[in-house]
Formats: C-alpha cells, structure tokens, sequence
C-alpha cells in the first residue's frame, strides 16, 4: 500500500509542528487561537485547531513553554504561551539538527545530487 499525501503530511507534522510552536513563541507570546491561525495560514502545518491544545499542553507539561492568563478587551481572558530557558534550548537543538536534516532528504530525493 502506497501512503496518500495526507498520510505522509500527517507524518511529517507530527515531527516538526512542536518546533515550529516554539519557534512562533521565540519572539513573543501568544494566545491558543493566534497560534492556530498563524500555523494553518498555509493549511499545510496544522490542519485544524483541535491538535494544537494538546501539544500545547504536552509542552507546557515538558516545561517548554509557560502560560498566563490576560484580560482581553474582546472577551474572557485568554492564555498566552510563551517560551521558557527549557523551550529555547530544545528550539536551538531543533535548529542545529533540521538543516542537515533536510538538506540530506533534499539531497536523497534528488538523486543524491546537491
């Protein structure tokens, strides 16, 4: 059985999305809903808002990434997410690992050529 695009993407989400939260976060602080928003512009890093809480709280359990709770003016207060000393290093490790990472797949997939 060949694996469907969606099935491959799913995989590839599932290594990748958790940095890519911490690296929204490496700048600022940010609310559940902003993140989705920012993750699903694209539609190809998160394909709906339901699996990001749990890895939200998976990183928070990790102690990747802290929260609080801020009054908003357009409702009930929200929970912002913001990276933690832990979260900045496992994002820095992530950095250091992906390019090589990628540039060898690149690299497979094309034959083994650069």
């Amino acid at each position: 059985m060949v694996p469907g695009d969606d099935i491959i993407l799913t995989q590839l989400r599932r290594g990748a999305l958790e940095y890519c939260v911490l690296a929204l976060l490496e700048r600022e602080a940010l609310y559940g809903l902003d993140i989705a928003r920012r993750l699903t512009a694209d539609g190809v890093l998160l394909a709906s808002e339901g699996t990001l809480y749990p890895l939200l709280a998976r990183l928070r359990k990790a102690g990747l990434v802290d929260t609080s709770w801020q009054e908003s003016t357009e409702g009930p207060p929200r929970r912002y997410y913001a990276l933690t000393s832990e979260g900045r290093e496992s994002l820095a490790a992530f950095r250091r690992t992906w390019k090589p990472f990628r540039d060898a797949v690149d690299s497979t997939l094309s034959g083994g050529q650069s």
